[in-house]
Protein backbone atom coordinates (compact mmCIF):
# COMPACT_ATOMS: atom_id res chain seq x y z
CA UNK A 1 0.00 0.00 0.00
CA UNK A 2 1.43 3.19 -1.17
CA UNK A 3 1.86 6.56 1.81
CA UNK A 4 -1.53 7.77 2.47
CA UNK A 5 0.28 10.87 3.77
CA UNK A 6 0.87 12.51 -0.14
CA UNK A 7 1.58 15.94 -0.23
CA UNK A 8 -0.21 18.62 -3.41
CA UNK A 9 1.73 21.99 -1.95
CA UNK A 10 2.17 22.64 -6.21
CA UNK A 11 -1.57 22.70 -6.54
CA UNK A 12 -1.89 23.67 -3.09
CA UNK A 13 0.25 26.80 -3.93
CA UNK A 14 -1.80 27.52 -7.05
CA UNK A 15 -4.77 27.67 -5.00
CA UNK A 16 -3.75 30.42 -2.85
CA UNK A 17 -1.59 32.13 -5.20
CA UNK A 18 -5.37 32.87 -6.87
CA UNK A 19 -7.36 33.47 -3.83
CA UNK A 20 -4.81 36.27 -3.69
CA UNK A 21 -5.59 37.58 -6.96
CA UNK A 22 -9.24 36.86 -7.51
CA UNK A 23 -12.01 37.62 -4.71
CA UNK A 24 -13.76 33.97 -6.14
CA UNK A 25 -12.01 30.98 -7.37
CA UNK A 26 -13.15 28.10 -8.84
CA UNK A 27 -11.63 24.85 -8.42
CA UNK A 28 -12.78 22.36 -11.26
CA UNK A 29 -12.19 18.56 -11.37
CA UNK A 30 -14.18 15.51 -11.82
CA UNK A 31 -15.55 13.90 -9.06
CA UNK A 32 -13.73 12.42 -6.20
CA UNK A 33 -10.49 13.87 -7.48
CA UNK A 34 -9.43 15.37 -3.69
CA UNK A 35 -11.66 18.63 -4.18
CA UNK A 36 -12.57 19.12 -0.74
CA UNK A 37 -9.86 17.36 0.79
CA UNK A 38 -7.54 20.10 -0.55
CA UNK A 39 -10.09 22.48 0.63
CA UNK A 40 -9.46 21.47 4.38
CA UNK A 41 -5.98 21.61 3.76
CA UNK A 42 -6.22 25.26 2.54
CA UNK A 43 -8.50 25.71 5.84
CA UNK A 44 -6.62 24.56 8.60
CA UNK A 45 -4.60 28.54 7.92
CA UNK A 46 -7.41 30.46 7.48
CA UNK A 47 -10.84 31.97 9.00
CA UNK A 48 -13.16 29.12 6.76
CA UNK A 49 -16.84 28.76 6.34
CA UNK A 50 -17.89 25.77 4.78
CA UNK A 51 -20.94 25.30 2.72
CA UNK A 52 -22.10 21.98 1.04
CA UNK A 53 -24.81 22.37 -1.44
CA UNK A 54 -25.22 18.62 -1.75
CA UNK A 55 -26.74 18.76 1.62
CA UNK A 56 -30.20 20.04 2.89
CA UNK A 57 -28.97 22.26 5.54
CA UNK A 58 -26.17 24.26 2.91
CA UNK A 59 -29.01 23.92 -0.07
CA UNK A 60 -31.55 25.52 2.93
CA UNK A 61 -28.61 28.31 4.10
CA UNK A 62 -28.37 29.43 0.60
CA UNK A 63 -31.70 30.04 0.05
CA UNK A 64 -31.39 33.88 0.02
CA UNK A 65 -27.46 33.62 -0.99
CA UNK A 66 -26.61 37.27 -0.67
CA UNK A 67 -28.31 37.78 3.37
CA UNK A 68 -26.34 34.85 3.88
CA UNK A 69 -23.21 35.28 2.97
CA UNK A 70 -22.71 39.27 2.98
CA UNK A 71 -21.68 38.94 6.73
CA UNK A 72 -18.94 36.05 6.11
CA UNK A 73 -15.48 36.69 6.52
CA UNK A 74 -12.30 35.27 5.67
CA UNK A 75 -12.55 32.13 3.10
CA UNK A 76 -15.62 30.69 2.46
CA UNK A 77 -15.73 27.20 0.29
CA UNK A 78 -19.18 26.65 -1.48
CA UNK A 79 -19.10 22.83 -2.26
CA UNK A 80 -20.55 20.97 -5.43
CA UNK A 81 -21.38 24.79 -6.85
CA UNK A 82 -22.92 23.58 -9.73
CA UNK A 83 -25.55 22.76 -8.70
CA UNK A 84 -26.95 26.61 -7.78
CA UNK A 85 -26.16 28.32 -10.90
CA UNK A 86 -28.68 31.41 -9.57
CA UNK A 87 -25.86 31.94 -6.92
CA UNK A 88 -23.37 33.38 -9.26
CA UNK A 89 -25.22 36.66 -9.81
CA UNK A 90 -25.10 36.70 -6.36
CA UNK A 91 -21.31 36.27 -5.62
CA UNK A 92 -20.78 39.21 -8.44
CA UNK A 93 -22.18 41.43 -5.74
CA UNK A 94 -20.38 40.43 -3.07
CA UNK A 95 -17.22 39.94 -4.58
CA UNK A 96 -17.37 43.90 -5.83
CA UNK A 97 -17.44 44.93 -2.21
CA UNK A 98 -14.97 47.24 -0.98
CA UNK A 99 -11.66 45.90 0.33
CA UNK A 100 -13.16 42.50 -0.26
CA UNK A 101 -13.74 41.28 3.32
CA UNK A 102 -14.21 37.69 1.92
CA UNK A 103 -12.67 35.31 -0.74
CA UNK A 104 -15.30 32.65 -2.18
CA UNK A 105 -13.17 29.22 -3.36
CA UNK A 106 -16.05 27.39 -5.41
CA UNK A 107 -15.34 23.37 -5.82
CA UNK A 108 -17.04 21.45 -8.57
CA UNK A 109 -17.63 18.89 -11.08
CA UNK A 110 -15.95 20.64 -14.94
CA UNK A 111 -19.83 20.95 -15.74
CA UNK A 112 -20.71 23.00 -18.86
CA UNK A 113 -23.60 24.71 -16.59
CA UNK A 114 -20.79 25.33 -13.92
CA UNK A 115 -18.09 27.15 -16.14
CA UNK A 116 -20.91 28.93 -18.75
CA UNK A 117 -22.27 30.55 -15.78
CA UNK A 118 -19.22 31.50 -13.76
CA UNK A 119 -17.54 32.79 -16.83
CA UNK A 120 -20.67 35.20 -17.23
CA UNK A 121 -21.70 36.05 -14.30
CA UNK A 122 -17.98 36.42 -13.02
CA UNK A 123 -16.28 37.80 -15.50
CA UNK A 124 -13.68 39.81 -14.35
CA UNK A 125 -13.80 38.45 -11.13
CA UNK A 126 -12.72 34.94 -11.02
CA UNK A 127 -10.19 32.55 -11.49
CA UNK A 128 -9.68 28.81 -12.59
CA UNK A 129 -7.72 26.49 -10.78
CA UNK A 130 -7.88 22.85 -13.11
CA UNK A 131 -7.87 19.68 -10.64
CA UNK A 132 -7.35 16.14 -10.99
CA UNK A 133 -6.17 13.03 -9.28
CA UNK A 134 -2.08 12.47 -8.18
CA UNK A 135 0.33 13.02 -10.92
CA UNK A 136 4.56 11.61 -10.63
CA UNK A 137 5.80 14.78 -9.13
CA UNK A 138 3.25 14.01 -5.79
CA UNK A 139 3.58 10.31 -5.40
CA UNK A 140 7.39 10.25 -6.55
CA UNK A 141 8.85 8.28 -9.45
CA UNK A 142 8.92 4.89 -7.05
CA UNK A 143 5.47 4.76 -7.94
CA UNK A 144 5.24 5.20 -11.33
CA UNK A 145 3.83 1.78 -11.84
CA UNK A 146 1.18 1.86 -9.77
CA UNK A 147 -0.06 5.31 -10.50
CA UNK A 148 0.03 4.07 -13.99
CA UNK A 149 -2.26 0.70 -13.08
CA UNK A 150 -4.61 2.68 -10.73
CA UNK A 151 -4.67 5.79 -12.16
CA UNK A 152 -4.63 9.05 -9.86
CA UNK A 153 -7.76 9.08 -7.86
CA UNK A 154 -7.16 8.84 -4.65
CA UNK A 155 -9.04 6.14 -3.21
CA UNK A 156 -8.05 3.91 -6.44
CA UNK A 157 -4.53 4.80 -5.71
CA UNK A 158 -4.03 4.26 -2.24
CA UNK A 159 -6.22 1.64 -1.54
CA UNK A 160 -5.58 -1.64 0.54
CA UNK A 161 -4.61 -4.00 -3.11
CA UNK A 162 -5.35 -3.86 -6.29
CA UNK A 163 -8.49 -5.77 -6.46
CA UNK A 164 -10.24 -3.10 -4.06
CA UNK A 165 -8.85 -0.39 -6.27
CA UNK A 166 -10.32 -2.46 -9.26
CA UNK A 167 -13.72 -2.74 -7.71
CA UNK A 168 -14.10 1.18 -6.27
CA UNK A 169 -12.92 2.28 -10.27
CA UNK A 170 -15.87 0.00 -11.92
CA UNK A 171 -18.23 1.16 -8.69
CA UNK A 172 -16.57 5.46 -9.53
CA UNK A 173 -17.69 4.31 -13.13
CA UNK A 174 -21.18 3.48 -13.15
CA UNK A 175 -22.39 5.91 -10.44
CA UNK A 176 -20.74 8.75 -12.48
CA UNK A 177 -22.90 7.23 -15.88
CA UNK A 178 -26.02 6.61 -13.74
CA UNK A 179 -26.23 9.67 -11.28
CA UNK A 180 -22.88 12.48 -11.94
CA UNK A 181 -23.60 12.90 -15.60
CA UNK A 182 -27.36 13.83 -14.98
CA UNK A 183 -26.09 16.61 -12.67
CA UNK A 184 -24.45 18.35 -15.06
CA UNK A 185 -28.49 18.51 -17.08
CA UNK A 186 -27.19 15.95 -19.51
CA UNK A 187 -30.04 14.04 -20.03
CA UNK A 188 -28.39 10.82 -22.23
CA UNK A 189 -29.19 7.38 -21.07
CA UNK A 190 -26.23 5.61 -19.13
CA UNK A 191 -26.01 2.52 -21.48
CA UNK A 192 -25.42 5.20 -24.50
CA UNK A 193 -22.61 6.60 -22.92
CA UNK A 194 -21.13 3.65 -21.51
CA UNK A 195 -20.63 1.92 -24.88
CA UNK A 196 -19.04 5.45 -26.09
CA UNK A 197 -16.53 5.22 -23.03
CA UNK A 198 -15.99 1.95 -24.29
CA UNK A 199 -15.39 2.89 -27.53
CA UNK A 200 -12.91 5.65 -26.27
CA UNK A 201 -11.21 2.93 -24.58
CA UNK A 202 -10.80 1.02 -27.60
CA UNK A 203 -9.98 4.15 -29.94
CA UNK A 204 -7.59 5.04 -26.67
CA UNK A 205 -4.56 6.82 -28.32
CA UNK A 206 -5.48 6.63 -31.78
CA UNK A 207 -7.40 9.27 -34.63
CA UNK A 208 -11.12 9.89 -33.36
CA UNK A 209 -13.37 9.00 -36.34
CA UNK A 210 -17.07 9.75 -35.41
CA UNK A 211 -18.54 8.81 -38.21
CA UNK A 212 -17.06 5.21 -37.91
CA UNK A 213 -17.38 5.13 -34.49
CA UNK A 214 -21.13 6.22 -35.44
CA UNK A 215 -22.04 3.52 -37.61
CA UNK A 216 -20.20 0.86 -35.09
CA UNK A 217 -22.85 2.65 -32.32
CA UNK A 218 -26.33 2.81 -34.70
CA UNK A 219 -25.60 6.77 -34.22
CA UNK A 220 -25.54 9.95 -36.22
CA UNK A 221 -21.76 11.64 -36.20
CA UNK A 222 -22.98 14.32 -34.92
CA UNK A 223 -24.50 12.48 -31.79
CA UNK A 224 -21.01 10.82 -31.14
CA UNK A 225 -19.35 14.15 -31.53
CA UNK A 226 -21.81 15.82 -28.77
CA UNK A 227 -21.66 12.64 -26.38
CA UNK A 228 -17.92 12.92 -26.87
CA UNK A 229 -18.15 16.50 -25.68
CA UNK A 230 -19.90 15.58 -22.20
CA UNK A 231 -17.14 12.84 -21.14
CA UNK A 232 -14.92 15.79 -22.22
CA UNK A 233 -16.29 18.52 -20.42
CA UNK A 234 -16.33 15.59 -17.41
CA UNK A 235 -12.71 15.24 -17.93
CA UNK A 236 -12.95 11.57 -17.89
CA UNK A 237 -11.57 11.96 -22.09
CA UNK A 238 -9.17 13.74 -23.52
CA UNK A 239 -8.92 14.96 -27.22
CA UNK A 240 -5.89 16.11 -28.17
CA UNK A 241 -6.18 18.53 -31.13
CA UNK A 242 -4.27 18.02 -34.21
CA UNK A 243 -1.63 20.60 -34.95
CA UNK A 244 -1.75 21.41 -38.82
CA UNK A 245 0.71 24.26 -40.88
CA UNK A 246 1.05 24.92 -44.52
CA UNK A 247 4.00 22.33 -44.88
CA UNK A 248 3.02 21.38 -48.14
CA UNK A 249 1.81 18.02 -46.81
CA UNK A 250 -1.96 16.72 -46.14
CA UNK A 251 -2.06 17.07 -42.62
CA UNK A 252 -4.24 14.95 -40.00
CA UNK A 253 -7.04 17.24 -38.92
CA UNK A 254 -8.69 15.07 -36.52
CA UNK A 255 -7.95 14.52 -32.56
CA UNK A 256 -6.39 11.96 -30.78
CA UNK A 257 -8.41 10.56 -27.78
CA UNK A 258 -7.68 8.93 -24.48
CA UNK A 259 -9.43 7.60 -21.67
CA UNK A 260 -7.45 11.02 -19.10
CA UNK A 261 -7.10 8.44 -16.00
CA UNK A 262 -4.99 5.32 -16.80
CA UNK A 263 -7.25 3.31 -14.03
CA UNK A 264 -10.26 4.10 -14.95
CA UNK A 265 -8.99 2.67 -18.41
CA UNK A 266 -7.87 -0.37 -17.37
CA UNK A 267 -10.90 -0.42 -15.63
CA UNK A 268 -13.02 -0.03 -18.60
CA UNK A 269 -10.85 -2.92 -20.72
CA UNK A 270 -11.23 -5.40 -17.62
CA UNK A 271 -7.70 -5.33 -16.25
CA UNK A 272 -7.30 -5.92 -12.79
CA UNK A 273 -3.25 -6.33 -12.50
CA UNK A 274 0.01 -4.40 -13.68
CA UNK A 275 0.31 -8.33 -15.25
CA UNK A 276 -2.26 -8.12 -16.53
CA UNK A 277 -1.83 -4.33 -18.62
CA UNK A 278 2.01 -5.79 -19.33
CA UNK A 279 0.19 -9.34 -21.50
CA UNK A 280 -2.72 -6.78 -23.35
CA UNK A 281 -2.14 -5.88 -27.03
CA UNK A 282 -3.08 -2.23 -25.44
CA UNK A 283 -0.04 -1.82 -23.20
CA UNK A 284 1.61 0.56 -25.73
CA UNK A 285 -1.49 2.82 -25.91
CA UNK A 286 -2.13 2.41 -22.20
CA UNK A 287 1.88 3.63 -21.28
CA UNK A 288 1.04 6.25 -24.01
CA UNK A 289 -2.00 8.05 -22.23
CA UNK A 290 -0.68 7.92 -19.05
CA UNK A 291 2.68 10.02 -20.49
CA UNK A 292 0.34 12.02 -22.43
CA UNK A 293 -1.63 13.27 -19.65
CA UNK A 294 1.62 13.77 -17.35
CA UNK A 295 2.57 15.91 -20.27
CA UNK A 296 -0.18 18.15 -20.81
CA UNK A 297 -1.91 18.62 -17.62
CA UNK A 298 1.77 19.92 -16.91
CA UNK A 299 2.30 22.04 -19.75
CA UNK A 300 -1.40 23.42 -19.94
CA UNK A 301 -3.77 22.28 -22.80
CA UNK A 302 -3.13 25.32 -24.92
CA UNK A 303 0.48 24.24 -25.22
CA UNK A 304 -0.22 20.61 -26.32
CA UNK A 305 -0.77 19.57 -29.70
CA UNK A 306 -0.96 16.09 -31.43
CA UNK A 307 1.07 16.50 -35.20
CA UNK A 308 0.54 13.60 -38.00
CA UNK A 309 0.70 13.53 -41.94
CA UNK A 310 -1.66 11.31 -44.47
CA UNK A 311 1.70 9.50 -45.41
CA UNK A 312 1.92 8.45 -41.59
CA UNK A 313 4.32 10.85 -40.10
CA UNK A 314 3.50 11.06 -36.37
CA UNK A 315 4.43 12.97 -33.03
CA UNK A 316 2.80 12.06 -29.62
CA UNK A 317 2.92 15.49 -28.60
CA UNK A 318 4.07 18.90 -30.08
CA UNK A 319 4.79 21.53 -27.11
CA UNK A 320 4.99 24.81 -27.73
CA UNK A 321 6.82 26.52 -24.66
CA UNK A 322 8.99 30.05 -24.51
CA UNK A 323 8.02 30.53 -28.15
CA UNK A 324 9.92 27.48 -29.10
CA UNK A 325 8.32 23.96 -30.30
CA UNK A 326 9.59 20.47 -28.62
CA UNK A 327 8.28 17.43 -29.22
CA UNK A 328 7.43 14.32 -27.19
CA UNK A 329 7.38 11.03 -28.44
CA UNK A 330 5.97 7.82 -26.25
CA UNK A 331 7.83 4.20 -26.46
CA UNK A 332 7.31 1.11 -24.81
CA UNK A 333 10.28 -0.31 -24.55
CA UNK A 334 13.76 -1.15 -23.03
CA UNK A 335 15.56 0.83 -25.84
CA UNK A 336 13.80 2.67 -28.56
CA UNK A 337 15.56 4.56 -31.16
CA UNK A 338 15.24 6.94 -33.57
CA UNK A 339 12.77 6.72 -36.20
CA UNK A 340 12.33 8.03 -39.68
CA UNK A 341 9.10 9.74 -38.44
CA UNK A 342 10.75 11.35 -35.48
CA UNK A 343 13.55 12.70 -37.73
CA UNK A 344 10.66 14.01 -40.20
CA UNK A 345 8.88 15.55 -37.75
CA UNK A 346 12.44 17.29 -36.38
CA UNK A 347 12.61 18.69 -39.83
CA UNK A 348 9.01 19.64 -40.71
CA UNK A 349 7.92 21.00 -37.91
CA UNK A 350 11.40 22.62 -36.70
CA UNK A 351 12.17 21.53 -32.96
CA UNK A 352 14.23 22.74 -30.74
CA UNK A 353 14.33 19.50 -28.98
CA UNK A 354 12.65 15.95 -29.53
CA UNK A 355 12.46 13.90 -25.94
CA UNK A 356 11.83 9.79 -26.60
CA UNK A 357 10.00 8.46 -23.48
CA UNK A 358 10.58 5.31 -22.18
CA UNK A 359 9.53 3.17 -18.85
CA UNK A 360 13.32 3.26 -17.79
CA UNK A 361 14.84 5.02 -15.13
CA UNK A 362 18.33 6.21 -17.19
CA UNK A 363 18.39 8.99 -19.52
CA UNK A 364 20.73 10.08 -22.52
CA UNK A 365 21.68 11.42 -25.89
CA UNK A 366 20.26 9.30 -28.86
CA UNK A 367 21.51 11.62 -31.46
CA UNK A 368 21.88 15.35 -31.62
CA UNK A 369 18.38 17.00 -30.78
CA UNK A 370 17.13 13.83 -29.40
CA UNK A 371 17.19 12.07 -25.96
CA UNK A 372 15.70 9.32 -24.45
CA UNK A 373 14.28 9.78 -21.19
CA UNK A 374 12.68 8.62 -18.49
CA UNK A 375 9.30 10.10 -17.30
CA UNK A 376 10.36 11.70 -14.31
CA UNK A 377 13.34 13.26 -16.21
CA UNK A 378 11.20 14.38 -19.27
CA UNK A 379 8.53 16.57 -16.46
CA UNK A 380 11.53 17.88 -14.75
CA UNK A 381 12.71 19.18 -17.90
CA UNK A 382 9.48 20.69 -18.74
CA UNK A 383 8.94 22.11 -15.23
CA UNK A 384 12.08 23.98 -16.08
CA UNK A 385 11.31 25.88 -19.33
CA UNK A 386 8.06 26.75 -17.95
CA UNK A 387 9.59 28.54 -14.63
CA UNK A 388 11.69 30.68 -17.11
Amino acid sequence: MPNTRISRDSLLGRVRTALRRSPVVALLGPRQCGKTTLARQLADAADTEFIDLESPAGQRRLEHPVSALEPLRGMVVIDEAQLRPELFPALRVLADRPETPARFLLLGSASPDLIKGVSESLAGRVAFVDMSGFDLSEVGEKEQRLLWLRGGFPRSFLAEDDAGSFAWREDFARTFLERDIRMFGVNVPPDTLRRLWTMVAHYHGQIWNSSEVGRSLGEAHTTIKRHLDILSGAMMVRQLQPWFENLGKRQVKSPKVYVRDSGLLHALAGLSTQRAVEESPRLGASWEGFVVEEVVRLAGDRNAYFWGTQAGAELDVLLLLGGKRYGVEVKYGDAPGVTKSMRIALADLKLEHLWVVYPGKESFPLERRVDLVSLAELREAISGMLKR
